[in-house]
């Protein structure tokens, strides 16, 4: 007897944004994520995610937009652009280096500690 993993069942964007709406409702009348997901026959983690795109989503986006499904990434506009350098602060990869040459330090400091420590153990036995 061969078994079978079920196929996973597919949902459309129209029933993704509805359950999402119906989510939204029934949170505000104070039901549980959880129950909410065993009304809809819905695991709450998915429901969650797909209020994440949803909120992602930008005001009035149509619902193959919000879910474009099959591995399909999101094509959303950006509501802000991501600036590369703070302004008046250091760049991202100077950070970095900082970051590498404190830990670099603390590493050697731990290391020439490890290294007296064995001298002075190896020395205590005859």
């Amino acid at each position: 007897m061969v078994l079978r993993k079920p196929t996973p069942r597919v949902f459309s964007p129209e029933f993704k944004l509805e359950a999402v709406r119906v989510m939204y409702e029934r949170l505000a009348a104070g039901a549980t994520l959880r129950r909410i997901g065993q009304e809809l026959e819905i695991n709450p983690d998915r429901l969650r995610v797909w209020s994440e795109a949803v909120e992602a989503a930008p005001p009035g986006a149509k619902p193959e937009e919000v879910f474009p499904g099959s591995g399909n990434r999101r094509r959303l506009p950006d509501p802000e652009p991501k600036s590369v350098r703070p302004i008046g602060g250091p760049l991202p990869l100077e950070e970095e280096v900082a970051r590498l040459r404190r830990e670099n330090d603390r590493l050697r400091m731990e290391r020439d500690f490890l290294k007296k420590a064995a001298t002075f153990f190896a020395s205590q036995n005859p």
